[in-house]
This record gives C-alpha cells, structure tokens and sequence, in this order.
C-alpha cells in the first residue's frame, strides 16, 4: 500500500438533510442504511432520498458507504436480495457488511462493489484483519476495544487492507454492541438496530448472602442511585496526535440516530483538528477544538479503549443526564426576499438571548443577540417562543441587518458576507441558563 494519507473524516448520515449537513460541515464520507437490511431501524431515509443522497455526495467528490450490516434470519433473505439488485444502480462506494452469509452473497453478484467488514463482526486482531482480507475485504472497521497500541501493529502486518476505527459517540456496555439486555428488558433488539439503551437507566441493587436467605441488602451510591453500565461517551480528540499518526485510513463518528446539530458539531470540530495537525504537526493542540465538543450534550468523554483497558473513569456512576450546558438552538433553513434570515428552532427563543452561529467556513463561532423575530407562519411579531412544535421555523433579522432604511455601503457588505457564512443548514446553539 502507498504512504498514508490523510485519513477521511466519516459521518452518521440517519436522514438526508443530516446527510447534508455533514457534507457541509468538511466531512468526507457519509454511511447511511435503510432500516431492512441494516442496523438502522430507527433511520428516516427512504430508497428515494439514498438516490438523492448519493447523487448529492458525489457532485461533490465525497463518498457514501451503505450499511448492509444485519445479522441474517430466514425472513430476510428476500429483502436481501431486492436491496442488492437496487445496489447495482444506487452505486455506492462501498457496503458494509458483518455477517459472512451475507459478506459472500454481495461477493458473488456485485464483485466490483467494495465490502467492507462492520464493526459488528468484531475485527480486534491482525490475524482476523488478515482472514478478511483474503475473503475479499477492501477494509475493516476495528473493534472499539483495540488500543492505538495494537492499531499501530495491525496496521504495520496489514499494509494491504483500509483500516477505520470510531473516534467519537457512544460507547455500548457489551461487547462491540453485542448486547441483549435491551431485547431481555424490551423485546427491543440491539442487534436489529432497536436498541433501548437500557444500560443508561438507574438500576437499585441488591445482595443476598448465603446463609440469610430472603434478607435482601441494597446496593447503592447514593440519592441518585447507580449507573452502574453507564458509559461516557468516547472522544479521540485529546489523543488525536497518536491516532493519526497510527496509519488508519478513516475516522469514523457514532451517531445514526443523533441530530442535525450533532453530526454539525462533530464534523465541524474534527476536520478543523485533522486539518490543523496536517498544517503544522508539531504545533498541534487539541484544547481549541476539544472545547467545541464539549458545547454538544454528551455523558462526558472518555479516550475508552485507545490508551488500553478502560477503566473506572470511563463510567459515569452518577447520572446520564449530559454534562454540558450548551443546547442546540436551531438551524438555518434560508433566507427571505427581504433577506431575513429563517430559521428552524430546537429550543426556546427570546429577544435578548445570544445565539451562537457555527459556520462551516470558519473556526470561530458567530454571535448574534436576538431583537424583533417574527413567526414565520403568519409574520406576528413574537418576545419568546419555545420550540413548541417540530420544524417550527421564525424570521430572524439581524441586529446589523439589510432590512433597515439606511443602508450603507458597509452594511450590505457585511450582511452579504453573514450570509455567505451562515448558508442553509448551517447550526446554532445557546446557554441553557438563557
């Protein structure tokens, strides 16, 4: 294999405007699935919108890796089969695959398509890396269990064969996601894509010893209880150095689930770091870029298994509530004749409040304070409104705005580069305590 390059930043993509939104924010590839032939039973993106998608990430020179990673039973061959008929013409870049059934049948019919192994089939080993490889595997996403360490090995035995690891979202108490304790709880199944997350809610506790049957002793921590399966939520950034350095050829980002504001933020933070430490590896910092992070909800961050065994302080025994205050305030859905902006809201709106805009042109947020805004539905002037109902949208003029009589020269340039900046899509966030 040639020299390394810079590895591809890779994102959840559950719908197609987060599709986009990835695409905006510097990602360079996206993974998508739909929900019968994938672990994706909660994803909002039909056959029609893929099409759209792949089209849309193409015209772009970015790529898009469909996820065919399903565990098969007898009742989904047939889904399996019309899904990679349509797979000839929807040309992806590559499926992603953790049963070997289904591994060899994508083989057999579309042996031009570049399979690559999920992180289901719990790739931990340069031995296995190997075996994949010679079954015909373009790449192999690794188990979240392998540290940098082994990756740095696997790599060096492995010079033939693409290689991701995931670098941020949540991480599953089992192993690789191979978790029951949803299924036994909720009838609601991991390993279909239905998983209810039951390791994150508060359990009590309790010990019988041997020879006092029936008398129960509770285990607990404290007024909250215990979280005693609640992990945080992996974050590569503080060892990003080392992990470029490791030779793996994408980063992936957990999230197919996640939000608008999510797959924006995450993107946004890792391919500014990526491309900083390309720049000048000597002078990288991760604190800039980590800080940006830590504006999204998360259950607080952990390196996991990168540095070797996770240990207590991957745990979060306290609570799941998320540790950050920042909330997602909204996303530019355009712009009006009068060149207003519209905005989609996702939390309470209030004249005076500050807004901050993450552009995906820049680093720096850009921050607006909030004076008149208008219900988009019927242009009534509004003081405060809570996101009250989805996708509700309001007309925001800004402070500096074009809107006003007298315009100057410098205003409307000003306004136009805002807009430049903040095109559609583009997020913003807010203080909770605002």
């Amino acid at each position: 294999m040639d020299a390394i390059e810079k590895p591809e930043l890779l994102l959840p993509a559950g719908s197609l405007e987060r599709l986009k939104t990835a695409a905006l924010y510097g990602a360079d590839a996206v993974y998508a699935g739909v929900p019968a032939v994938s672990l994706r039973a909660k994803t909002s993106i039909s056959m029609e919108e893929m099409e759209e998608g792949i089209a849309f990430l193409h015209s772009l020179n970015k790529k898009i890796y469909l996820t065919l990673n399903l565990f098969t039973h007898n009742r989904d061959i047939e889904n399996l089969e019309k899904f990679v008929d349509r797979l000839k013409y929807l040309r992806p870049d590559g499926v992603i695959i953790a049963d070997t059934g289904v591994f060899d049948y994508v083989g057999e019919r579309l042996p031009d398509l570049p399979r690559h192994v999920s992180t289901q089939a719990n790739v931990c080993s340069w031995l296995t890396v190997q075996s994949w490889r010679k079954r015909g595997a373009s790449l192999c996403v690794l188990g979240r269990e392998v540290p940098l360490s082994e990756i740095r090995e696997i790599r060096k035995k492995c010079p033939d064969i693409r290689l991701e690891m995931f670098i941020h979202g949540a991480m599953c108490m089992s192993y690789s996601g191979r978790c029951l304790i949803s299924n036994f709880l909720t009838g609601r199944s991991a390993n279909q894509g239905k998983c209810a997350h039951s390791c994150r809610w508060k359990y009590k506790m309790y010990l019988e010893e041997e020879n006092r049957p029936g008398e129960f002793f509770e285990l607990s921590e404290d007024d909250h209880g215990s979280y005693l399966m609640n992990s945080r939520d992996l974050c590569a950034m503080p060892v990003l150095k080392e992990v470029l350095e490791s030779g793996v050829n994408s980063l992936k980002i957990e999230g197919r689930n996640k939000s608008e504001h999510y797959v924006a933020i995450t993107a946004h933070a890792y391919r500014h770091a990526i491309d900083a430490y390309y720049a000048d590896p000597e002078s990288f910092n991760p604190a800039p870029f980590m800080a940006e992070l830590e504006t999204l909800q998360n259950r607080g961050y952990t390196t996991g298994f990168l540095l070797g065994n996770a240990g207590p302080e991957s745990q979060n025994y306290d609570a799941t509530a998320s540790t950050s205050s920042w909330r997602a305030a909204g996303q530019v859905a355009g712009y009006d004749e009068q060149g207003r902006m519209i905005l989609t809201i996702r939390h309470k709106i209030k004249r005076g409040m500050v807004l901050e805009f993450v552009s995906p042109y820049s680093f720096a947020p850009i921050k607006i304070t909030v004076g008149d805004f208008y219900d988009e539905r019927n242009g009534q002037l509004l003081e405060e409104i809570s996101c009250g109902r989805p996708g509700q949208k309001i007309i925001l003029p800004l402070e500096w705005g074009w809107q006003v009589a007298d315009k100057t020269a410098e205003m409307r340039e000003r306004a136009e580069k805002l807009r430049s900046m903040l095109l559609p899509l583009s997020v913003c966030r807010t203080k909770e305590a605002e």
